[in-house]
């Protein structure tokens, strides 16, 4: 559980420094999720950094709070882009997009 918070956090503090990045990157990862997902997570904290991750990177967000747990649902309609300036950065996006059940895939 850590550890995916600490990938959160990571991948959060990425975006925020890729996005400045525009002109330099190497590669880019392209990523799209048309239908609503959801994922239950039971630590606020880790909820409201995966919420910031995803609004930093362009998707409509929603949070609930039941039954013990907090439902962070998310959806990304039209394909975007994210620039990362190394190979390794793009495939670890990749892997995370995946993980959310996002349709992605990179371009060098």
């Amino acid at each position: 559980m850590h550890r995916f918070l600490a990938l959160a956090l990571f991948l959060f503090a990425a975006s925020l420094v890729t996005a400045s990045t525009n002109a330099s990157a190497a590669e880019v990862v392209h990523f799209q999720c048309k239908e609503w997902k959801a994922k239950h997570i039971h630590d606020a904290k880790k909820a409201d950094t995966i919420a910031a991750t995803l609004k930093k990177l362009g998707c409509e967000v929603k949070k609930e709070q039941h039954n013990g747990h907090m439902d962070v649902k998310y959806r990304c309609p039209k394909e975007r882009t994210l620039p990362v300036k190394t190979h390794a950065e793009a495939v670890k996006w990749e892997k995370w997009f995946k993980e959310f059940g996002f349709k992605v895939y990179h371009t060098h």
